[in-house]
């Protein structure tokens, strides 16, 4: 009977695009082939749709005059052709990236990252050459440039951002001379005055001579966390979130230091900071690629109310080895998805310019660009549900990405509207095919989720349908203990049932190197691993069977 009652809901409920037993439905991946020609992106391949959000396409047009982007989940396009401006793009759909704000005049500011001796009337006179030419010389009735974009992002990126950097200024030849023999701490604090008024006066001065009642503006990556990859488990999720001593300094009200504010950061519409990615796979760090990014919007929401739309980008960072290769596929996909989830407003698609052109000096005549099929791909599975994200809704965020990177553990978001809740959830941290089993809790609502691999699950439910759990995780509470270790360690999970299990120690560029199964009992286990004989440094502790896998990090000294 119950299967019969299930076939008959199938055939009634089903709607293209979605499997819906019952009152649930999920957004199934399309059954389209990537594209394996270079610097081509098939955009037919998918269909028409529409986002609620502010998704700015900065990627390669690669001969497209037609505003394909618009027709794919993205609201605006910087990369505007001069074909399509007018007709097919109109102003309200264009975002302009604003560089070499602070570049191009040799003076201090561009050569050495000081607020001090230079020439800003060379400046205000670059500014204005670009205003002109951005709003083609038009002038409303006061003036003022009437620019022809809906979104504008100010690139400046002329900062010494830590305390270290800046001292060093005091041997700098365009410090004033009465600065430099300042205590560190008054140096300190007069650059981070005399730059923040800097940064203050450029968009001061935008906003003085353009008409932005109808433009937003903002700059690229100057928000309250200003942050790097590898320090976000240094800090605890308290401290990262109520410290003001984590609030960068441009963002803060220079009078004391004493809160967010400031005349920089008022004259800013929107928060843009950067989420790009540095790791690539086997790396054991790699897989921190989505919590990093999520961090980036739950850090920077917990201390502004401005709308939060990170930078994105389809290559590893030049930092660390993997620059200009394109990140994975389900990287991505999870890259359009994953950022609503946890409050984004819109996404920045940002490519660095030159690389698809034949004619460029950088030009790269054999890139394939799958991962952009993939985060398109992932914008029609979130346009599935976009009614979720119309009008009031609420985001369940169970915990938070800075936790989830310290633990390794599978992301999950939650976005609840009237009765229904949408999640989102990927493991990262999984193998290729290796199963893992989450449980999904909001009020009364549960549900035990299963994933294969890296997959990007997105399904619907309704919460008035409350379901008992149908069995538990196969492995929970994973716990080290001493941790740093020394010469040895105990390893201690709980098992929902008996069987064998995997143990698996391995360094942080995934070498293994130890491996043992043991047979479990149900519940709480312990294995004592010895550590003497391993090097100094970080290694992941995983614990796993055919059903589902936890992991932590371990510390040996």
């Amino acid at each position: 009977m119950r299967n019969l009652s299930t076939v008959c809901c199938f055939l009634l409920l089903h709607l293209p695009g979605f499997n819906v037993l019952a009152q649930d439905r999920c957004s199934d991946p399309l059954p389209y082939t990537p594209v394996i020609q270079p610097n081509r992106i098939e955009w037919d391949k998918f269909p028409a749709f529409t986002l609620p959000f502010t998704i700015v396409y900065g990627g390669p047009r690669m001969g497209d005059v037609q505003g394909q982007p618009l027709r794919h989940g993205f609201s605006h396009i910087s990369t505007v052709q001069d074909a399509e401006f007018g007709t097919v793009v109109q102003p309200k759909q264009r975002a302009i990236e604003w560089g070499g704000f602070a570049f191009g005049l040799n003076q201090p500011w561009e050569t050495a990252e000081t607020p001090w001796n230079n020439d800003l009337n060379a400046y205000r006179a670059k500014w204005d050459g670009f205003m002109r030419d951005a709003s083609g010389n038009q002038r409303n009735a006061a003036g003022k440039y009437l620019l022809q974009t809906d979104v504008l992002m100010v690139d400046i990126e002329r900062i010494r951002e830590t305390d270290a950097q800046i001292l060093r200024l005091k041997t700098d030849a365009t410090t004033p001379v009465a600065y430099r023999t300042l205590p560190d701490d008054q140096f300190l604090l007069r650059y981070k005055k005399a730059m923040t008024a800097l940064y203050a006066e450029g968009l001061r001065y935008i906003r003085e001579r353009a008409d932005l009642s109808s433009v937003r503006l903002s700059t690229y990556s100057d928000s309250p966390i200003l942050n790097t990859f590898v320090n976000v488990v240094g800090n605890s999720w308290v401290d990262w979130s109520t410290n003001l001593n984590r609030v960068h300094y441009l963002v803060k009200d220079t009078t004391a230091f004493a809160r967010v504010g400031g005349p920089f950061y008022e004259r800013l519409d929107y928060v843009s900071p950067s989420a790009y990615y540095y790791y690539d796979y086997p790396s054991a760090l790699a897989p921190d690629y989505l919590a990093y990014m999520l961090f980036q919007i739950e850090a920077n929401r917990a201390w502004t109310d401005k709308p939060i739309m990170p930078f994105v980008w389809m290559r590893f960072h030049d930092c660390c080895g993997n620059y200009p290769n394109f990140i994975k596929p389900e990287m991505a996909e999870a890259t359009a998805i994953f950022p609503f989830f946890s409050g984004a407003k819109g996404l920045w698609l940002w490519e660095v310019p030159g690389f698809d052109n034949p004619k460029s000096t950088i030009y790269r005549p054999n890139d394939v660009y799958t991962p952009y099929e993939s985060f398109i791909h992932g914008l029609y599975r979130l346009s599935r549900f976009s009614d979720m994200f119309v009008g009031e809704y609420q985001l369940v965020i169970p915990k938070p990405a800075r936790d989830l990177m310290d633990a390794r553990e599978p992301v999950w978001r939650g976005v609840v509207k009237g009765q229904n809740i949408l999640i989102a959830a990927q493991n990262p941290y999984a193998a290729d095919n290796q199963p893992t089993t989450i449980t999904v809790r909001y009020q009364n609502f549960s549900r035990n989720i299963t994933l294969t691999g890296r997959q990007i699950y997105l399904c619907q439910f309704n919460l008035a349908a409350i379901t008992a759990l149908s069995d538990q995780p196969e492995i929970t509470e994973l716990t080290l203990a001493p941790n740093p270790a020394r010469q040895r360690v105990a390893v201690s999970f709980t098992a929902a049932k008996a069987g064998d299990y995997t143990i698996q120690l391995s360094n942080l560029i995934g070498q293994s190197v130890y491996s043992q199964t043991v047979r479990s009992r149900a519940g709480i286990n312990q294995y004592t691993l010895t550590t003497d004989a391993l090097s100094s440094g970080m290694y992941l502790v995983r614990v796993s069977n055919e059903r589902g896998a936890v992991q932590e990090r371990l510390l040996v000294r």
